[in-house]
């Protein structure tokens, strides 16, 4: 269907589902992850994500939406730039691909997204925004889905739609 970018509070998005970029351990953290946790509600968030934890890196699992207007949570733990340099790119699409295959699972319409490794987990933005785009592009070639990339930044918004 169709791929938007927005500046906004990935927690305000109304779509049926909104991704966290999580760690392995499913921990409630800083940035995006803290944001959606304390939107969602910590502490129940945190229990579900217990039971799931741990995950792989590039994997996607779901959990419920808690306080959010989004029916579920897909967390998905993104590379650490400087760790797995050489397969970072191909994690990064597998976190993307993975997390809209989980939304077609829950029968979902719309899904955000937040940039995910671009923050604490160093991944070079304009690189990051290419691998997300390609990768949201090819899944909705044979999928219908509305499709947001969620940016909380205005001028990284704003580069962001002049690379693509």
């Amino acid at each position: 269907m169709t791929l938007d970018f927005v500046c906004q509070d990935i927690t305000k998005m109304k779509v049926d589902a909104i991704v966290n970029a999580a760690n392995k351990q499913l921990q409630g953290g800083s940035g995006v992850c803290g944001a959606i946790f304390k939107a969602a509600g910590w502490q129940n968030l945190q229990d579900e994500c217990d039971r799931l934890a741990p995950i792989k890196t590039g994997e996607a699992v779901v959990t419920s939406g808690g306080k959010l207007t989004a029916s579920y949570i897909i967390h998905t733990a993104g590379p650490i730039y400087q760790q797995e340099k050489i397969q970072a790119a191909s994690l990064l699409a597998a976190c993307y691909h993975n997390s809209l295959k989980k939304a077609v699972e829950k029968n979902c319409h719309s899904i955000a997204f937040p940039l995910i490794s671009t923050g604490v987990y160093g991944f070079p933005q304009e690189e990051a925004v290419n691998i997300a785009v390609k990768t949201i592009r090819q899944f909705l070639l044979k999928n219908e889905l509305a499709v947001y990339l969620v940016f909380f930044d205005q001028t990284l918004f704003e580069k962001s739609q002049k690379l693509v």
